[in-house]
């Protein structure tokens, strides 16, 4: 049921231009003492979400530093990943009712992963993924009669401030049975929830990723060309997995006021599903319905994504990003036009804040007259635009890149194994 997802090597000394030799010696001075350490990362999807971009580098980096690190993802029907966005929305506060059928689903396939994993042998270190797969280690106790050995994390990357409180009642008892829980952020962590060691570790983005290099102007403006966007002309771009979450009708309303003050202007809107999101696709048709006959709006569709090359090249020539999430656990898309020294807009909530400080760095907005003004003073002054597009490459370079993000990996196992 679970299967091995296969990356590409790499190596941590890649980065050393990008983060500096006292970096990588730190990597490597961190994962000497677990060089052997077999490590296991447990997700839903290997395309299509942030997880996965992050597991893509994160994986072979720990392999690089000696670590026997190892990627596997569930699989399962429609059924099971119908029941596990439901899960998912509702931890974020969506008002939906998970049945007792629902509930048997999720149980059933958590089950048949749990003996697929039994069947692996021992880790000593097993990083499980989200609500997805998070009932495997309780049913792995029940099935074995005891603790499985090695030590079990819960990483939740969603954003958990306002959970539904049935919800959330399901999914603790199996979370609380893991050595230790990872949160983007430390307000995500429910005053209820008892057992696990906590730690607060925002994820990072892949500095040297196709997605993240930068690209020479030529090919940027080819790629804007074959998709019908005037490379002479502004444009506002956003991009995401088509999700009730992200709010792209929303967008679309802020720009028909924006266009009024700069007739000129474009928008695009990218984004695509994955394996583990059964919504995609109607939110997909709702949002190309809802743009329909309004002009200079450019829709774009992939299954897992536009492609890498071609979401790189619109960050690095936009006027101005914007990330209108209604719930954003932390929103790694964000980081991305950051280190492309792009000027973001983005809703006010909890993950994105984390990586904007409003008037430094970008600006965050509550009410579309916010949006609308952020948007306009941007388009206005590109002086402005650029100190935050700088200042903004500067946060990331600091605290949101893979170098970082595993850097707390190596922390946290060699404080949780003593």
């Amino acid at each position: 049921m679970t299967e091995c997802v296969l990356t590409h090597r790499r190596s941590v000394d890649e980065y050393t231009p990008t983060v500096g030799e006292e970096c990588i010696q730190e990597l490597r001075e961190l994962a000497e003492p677990l060089c052997g350490a077999r490590v296991l990362h447990l997700n839903a999807t290997a395309a299509g979400g942030g997880v996965a971009e992050i597991l893509k580098a994160l994986v072979p980096l720990t392999c690089d530093l000696g670590l026997n690190a190892e990627w596997r993802i569930l699989r399962g029907a429609d059924e099971f990943y119908k029941v596990s966005k439901a899960l998912h929305n509702g931890l974020q506060g969506m008002p939906i009712q998970l049945k007792s059928h629902m509930k048997e689903i999720w149980l059933k396939y958590s089950n048949l992963n749990a003996d697929l994993l039994n069947s692996r042998g021992t880790y000593d270190f097993v990083v499980v993924h989200d609500p997805q797969p998070a009932g495997v280690l309780r049913l792995l106790h029940q099935k074995n009669g005891h603790r499985n050995p090695g030590i079990w994390i819960w990483r939740c990357h969603l954003d958990l401030s306002t959970p539904r409180p049935d919800i959330w009642g399901f999914l603790k008892p199996y979370v609380e049975v893991y050595d230790a829980a990872i949160f983007t952020r430390g307000e995500y962590l429910q005053k209820d929830f008892q057992g696990p060691r906590c730690f607060d570790v925002p994820p990072g983005i892949d500095p040297l990723s196709i997605k993240n290099r930068l690209l020479d102007d030529r090919e940027v403006h080819s790629i804007l060309l074959r998709y019908g966007v005037d490379p002479g002309r502004p444009f506002i771009f956003m991009v995401s997995r088509f999700d009730p979450w992200k709010d792209f009708r929303g967008v679309i309303d802020i720009f028909g006021s924006v266009k009024k003050e700069f007739p000129e202007v474009q928008l695009v809107l990218a984004g695509g599903g994955a394996d583990d999101d059964p919504e995609a696709w109607s939110c997909y048709q709702r949002t190309a319905a809802y743009a329909q006959g309004k002009s200079d709006i450019h829709i774009l569709w992939g299954q897992n994504g536009v492609s890498s090359p071609e979401l790189n090249a619109f960050q690095q020539a936009a006027s101005v990003v914007v990330q209108k999430s209604i719930r954003e656990g932390f929103g790694l898309v964000v980081a991305e036009a950051l280190w492309k020294s792009r000027p973001v807009v983005a809703s006010d909530v909890a993950g994105i804040a984390l990586q904007i400080s409003h008037g430094e760095t970008g600006y965050l907005a509550r009410s579309v007259d916010e949006w609308v003004e952020a948007i306009t003073s941007l388009l206005r002054n590109r002086e402005t635009a650029a100190k935050f597009g700088n200042a903004g490459k500067n946060v990331v370079q600091e605290k949101f890149l893979i170098t970082r993000c595993l850097r707390d990996y190596l922390k946290i196992f060699r404080t949780l194994s003593g």
